[in-house]
């Protein structure tokens, strides 16, 4: 349910803006916040300055959700709210930001940003003077450095969306509307500030953010909003892949996995994502122990009952689910070469990461478990003698039990494997004897496998044994 600010207007259209919403006719007070950005907002005001929490803290409030992240925004320049906080760093070079610390909690404070792309006549003279360190595009037009500073208007007209530009004045309480944010909470839905087509140029992951909000709050993409998205999403190819990988964990991570993943392939930005995916979807490919579709949808799915439920998940197996189909390809193609079972798997796994990482970067950390839980999945079929207790101590057991209950539930049949392999955890060690004495049984077509003999030591000649002692 919206709350109480957005109430204010009812349906009239030709409201002016900025409002300055005074604190007795909304609902986002102090005990909204945390403490830590409290102590942020007063030390900044104490100091002088104007101090505001800005963007998601605010719109999620509104909305219903209680708040996570508390942005703090200041006409102190970054090297002057350093200077407040001996527990804080500068960081960014592309934008520039004072990370304030308390433990675990992060406080981002930014400085009020001018807005580059409206040169204002009065301001010509200023923006000329301006060093190329402080702001800097691309050949295709992306914000590749924006260090100029300006007035909380100016910095609401740069932000992305209009339920971003919400501001929190810690001098009067009162909530600061600079673009129509409330109007667009009103009417649950996602409106961005400005021209859609020059903004995404300036920032292609801006139509990222786009879906990931559109999932996220069950709000519809405004039309004016939604219509460039499909024929500029080539754009993305022109973002680092190391931003990428960091939108692709907020994107798909963030509880909303499943929505999301339909809206990307929806607007056409999923196969920038993952290119080998998506072609890979829209061929068709699919044989009796895989449907990628079904098998991602339901991988998405248990990741956000996971994280609805307050349990992490890691970001390498989001990745390795959205990558198996491919891997799953790749080494049925490798088997018709004729490699082997394993070998053709390790071939098939560098290959989709040496393509995947063209698009999103993965760093080593996370490459490699997922090369573990693949390479289990062909391991934990073979469970007899002593191997199901070697694999029951592998490191990456548990995330590669959890991929093949996926595997089972997007409707490969693995001869009920996840169940046995879930007996096996929880017997003790007697019954976990007996288990594997059936399973070895079932191989043998009931007959249990002989033991391989070992070959006898050969034993040195006497002639050659005093040979030695010579």
């Amino acid at each position: 349910m919206v709350r109480k600010a957005t109430s204010l207007f009812g349906s009239d259209e030709s409201r002016q803006l900025p409002l300055e919403i005074p604190r007795d006719k909304h609902t986002f007070s102090r005990k909204n916040i945390s403490p830590n950005a409290l102590k942020v907002l007063y030390r900044l005001h104490e100091a002088g300055f104007d101090a505001y929490l800005v963007g998601g803290c605010i719109r999620d409030h509104l909305i219903g959700i209680e708040p996570k992240d508390f942005d703090v925004v200041t006409n102190a320049t970054p090297e002057e709210a350093h200077a407040l906080f001996s527990n804080s760093r500068l960081i960014g070079r592309r934008f520039k930001l004072v990370h304030v610390t308390y433990g675990r909690e992060i406080i981002e404070v930014s400085t009020f940003r001018a807005n580059t792309a409206a040169q204002h006549p009065a301001e010509s003279d200023q923006r000329k003077s301006l060093k190329d360190k402080d702001t800097a595009r691309s050949s295709h037009g992306i914000i590749l450095r924006d260090n100029v500073y300006g007035s909380i208007e100016e910095d609401a007209e740069r932000r992305d969306f209009t339920f971003n530009a919400l501001y929190y004045n810690i001098a009067d309480f009162s909530i600061n509307d600079y673009c129509g944010g409330l109007a667009d909470i009103e009417k649950r839905q996602i409106r961005i500030i400005g021209d859609a087509r020059q903004r995404y140029q300036e920032d292609p992951v801006r139509m990222l953010r786009a879906i990931r909000f559109a999932a996220k709050l069950n709000f519809s993409i405004e039309p004016e909003t939604a219509a460039p998205i499909k024929e500029m999403a080539h754009l993305l190819d022109h973002i680092p892949p190391a931003r990428l990988f960091e939108e692709v964990l907020k994107l798909l991570g963030s509880g909303n996995g499943t929505e999301t993943f339909k809206l990307l392939r929806e607007y056409g930005l999923f196969k920038y994502l993952f290119p080998d995916t998506d072609a890979l979807l829209k061929s068709g490919w699919q044989r009796k122990d895989i449907d990628p579709e079904a098998f991602i949808l339901q991988g998405l799915q248990n990741t956000d009952e996971r994280i609805q439920g307050g349990r992490s998940t890691a970001p390498y197996f989001l990745y390795a689910i959205l990558l198996w189909p491919s891997v799953a390809l790749r080494h049925e193609e490798f088997e018709k070469q004729g490699l082997p079972e394993l070998p053709a798997l390790h071939q098939a796994a560098t290959m989709v990461l040496d393509n995947q990482v063209a698009a999103t970067a993965i760093p080593r950390r996370f490459s490699t478990p997922m090369r573990e839980i693949w390479d289990l999945q062909f391991r934990l079929p073979k469970r007899y003698g002593k191997r199901a207790f070697t694999l029951l101590h592998h490191p990456r057991f548990r995330a590669a039990f959890d991929f093949l209950l996926i595997r089972e539930q997007s409707g490969t049949d693995l001869g009920g494997l996840g169940n046995w392999w879930n007996d096996f955890q929880q017997a003790p060690e007697n019954q976990q004897r007996d288990l594997i004495n059936r399973a070895d049984e079932r191989k043998a077509g009931g007959e249990a496998p002989k033991a391989k003999r070992r070959r006898p030591r050969r034993r040195k000649s006497s002639n050659a044994k005093r040979s030695q002692e010579q």
